[in-house]
C-alpha cells in the first residue's frame, strides 16, 4: 500500500484485516467441520430427542457460521473504511467486533461451566446403541453401532456387568480384537476432549482478536476524524 503521512495510520490496519478473515475463515471451517464430520454426523443420526448431543450439534454449527460472517463482515467494513476513511463504516465495522465479542463470552463461558457435557451426551449415544445391540441384536441398531466402530477404530466397551464378546465380534472391525481393541468410550471422550480443547483455544484466540479489533477501529475512527479536520485547517480561498 502506498500512503500519504496523513493516511499513515489508517493504511497500517490493513494487514490486520485480512488476519480477521482468516480467523473468520478457520472458524467456518471448523465449524463446517465440526458438523458434516463422519464421526459427529453418526452421533448425530443416532441420538434420540432426549439427548442433548443434536441440539448442541446443530446450536454450535449456525453459531460458528454466525461468528466467521461477523468477524468476515467487520474485517470487509474495516478496510474499506480506512481506503475511503469513512467513520460512519468505522463505527459499523466496530458495531460488529463487539457483536461478535459478546457472542464469543456466553459460548466461552458456556464451555467452561459445561466442560463435559458434550462429551457425556456423545458417549450416552454409544451406551444406548450398544446396549440395544446387546438386547435384541436389531440389524438396524447392529449397522449403526458397526458404523461407529468402523469411524472410531474401536471396539465394544468394557463391561464388568458379564461377556458381551458377541455383540463385538459381529460389529467390530477386522482388524479390531475384543482383547486388544480400544474402548470406544475412551477413544469417544480422547478424541472429542481434543477436539474441544481445540475448540476453546479458538474461541480464545476470537477474543482476544475482536478486543484488538474494537481498540484498532475506535482508534481509526478517532484518526479519520483528526487528520480530517488537520486536513482542512489552514485552508483559504482567494477572491
Amino acid at each position: 500500500f502506498v500512503c500519504t503521512q496523513r493516511e499513515l495510520l489508517p493504511c497500517k490496519s490493513l494487514p490486520e484485516n485480512l488476519l480477521f478473515q482468516l480467523l473468520g475463515l478457520s472458524i467456518a471451517t471448523l465449524s463446517t467441520v465440526s458438523h458434516y464430520g463422519l464421526r459427529f454426523t453418526l452421533i448425530s443420526n443416532v441420538s434420540l430427542d432426549s439427548n442433548s448431543y443434536r441440539v448442541i450439534h446443530h446450536r454450535a454449527f449456525y453459531f460458528g457460521i454466525c461468528l466467521s460472517m461477523t468477524l468476515i463482515l467487520a474485517a470487509l467494513l474495516s478496510s474499506t473504511a480506512t481506503v475511503r476513511e469513512s467513520q460512519c463504516l468505522t463505527a459499523m465495522g466496530f458495531f460488529c467486533f463487539a457483536l461478535a465479542f459478546c457472542g464469543l463470552i456466553p459460548a466461552a463461558c458456556w464451555r467452561y461451566t459445561h466442560s463435559t457435557e458434550v462429551e457425556d451426551s456423545m458417549m450416552d449415544v454409544y451406551d444406548f446403541v450398544y446396549e440395544e445391540v446387546r438386547r435384541n441384536t436389531s440389524s438396524f441398531r447392529r449397522h449403526e453401532l458397526t458404523a461407529i466402530h468402523e469411524a472410531f477404530l474401536c471396539c465394544g466397551k468394557h463391561s464388568p456387568f458379564g461377556d458381551t464378546t458377541n455383540v463385538e465380534h459381529k460389529t467390530c472391525p477386522p482388524s479390531q480384537v475384543h482383547d486388544e481393541g480400544k474402548d470406544c468410550l475412551q477413544e469417544i471422550q480422547d478424541f472429542l476432549k481434543k477436539h474441544m480443547d481445540f475448540v476453546f483455544s479458538l474461541l480464545g484466540i476470537a477474543i482476544g482478536f475482536t478486543v484488538y479489533g474494537m481498540i484498532l477501529t475506535s482508534f481509526l475512527c478517532f484518526s479519520i476524524h483528526f487528520s480530517s479536520n488537520l486536513y482542512r485547517k489552514g485552508k483559504y480561498i482567494l477572491r
